[in-house]
């Protein structure tokens, strides 16, 4: 199973570059993955035009796609727009052998996210008693992102998530928010944040990127790639999941 992890495109800010969006859904193509994931802040504002524009370049991506909203995403009372133009702001994706959950973290015109004890009930009940690879999606980062400033965008009830996720077995988190690449491992979890695809918000040295995560016999392979530019491997190397043992 290949999943191409694209975060943070910022459509309509004055840092998004259309070049690079469309040079990175170019790349995408050529890397036929099974399935696209975007964790949020597709927009910059919230305003419908944003995210018709954002649906514009997400449209050429020529496979399945995931998507959960940001706080960009929610502000202006966008979170209206993007439900009526990419759909839920809640994803259950299951067959046999996967388990995709993705939530909307976002609050109204705040930079914070959190889930709520409603959701986090809802959250286990969904991932419990499923047997075959689990991913969760969200927008704000569960775990602090390094080389990215002074932490504060971590989602405020980040600890009891992470104890219905490990608790459930949860595999593969994917996150945005911070606009840098980063990889955790937490017990038999890993943690993976991805960079902004689009945008020049850019921290320190980081340029636009994307991640690549390949899973095949047990291993999990996550790449960073540069927009038009160089693969790096974000964990080292092949990584084993769940129930055969952790090696870097």
């Amino acid at each position: 199973m290949r999943i191409v992890h694209i975060s943070d495109t910022h459509v309509g800010a004055p840092e998004f570059r259309s070049e690079l969006f469309t040079e990175c859904i170019k790349e995408v193509n050529e890397l036929s993955p099974d399935f696209v994931v975007h964790t949020g802040d597709l927009t910059n504002d919230g305003y419908r035009y944003q995210f018709e524009d954002a649906y514009d370049f997400l449209d050429k991506i020529e496979t399945e796609i995931f998507i959960v909203p940001g706080n960009h995403d929610a502000r202006n009372v966008g979170y209206l727009h993007f439900e009526e133009i990419f759909g839920a702001r809640y994803t259950v994706f299951k067959d046999r052998d996967l388990l995709l959950v993705g939530v909307d973290t976002s609050e109204p015109d705040l930079e914070d996210g959190h889930l709520g004890r409603e959701r986090q009930i809802w959250l286990e009940n969904v991932f419990k008693g499923f047997d075959g690879f689990k991913i969760f999606l969200l927008h704000h980062h569960l775990v602090s992102v390094p080389f990215s400033g002074r932490e504060r965008g971590v989602l405020y009830d980040a600890g009891e998530v992470l104890k219905i996720l490990t608790d459930c077995n949860v595999d593969l988190v994917l996150s945005g928010h911070k606009h840098v690449p980063n990889a955790w491992r937490l017990e038999n979890m890993f943690i993976i944040n991805a960079g902004t695809a689009s945008s020049l918000r850019l921290r320190g040295l980081i340029t636009p990127c994307y991640n690549i995560i390949d899973i095949e016999e047990g291993e999990i392979k996550a790449t960073l790639k540069f927009v038009g530019g160089a693969l790096r491997d974000l964990l080292g190397d092949r990584a084993r999941i769940r129930g055969l043992g952790l090696q870097y």
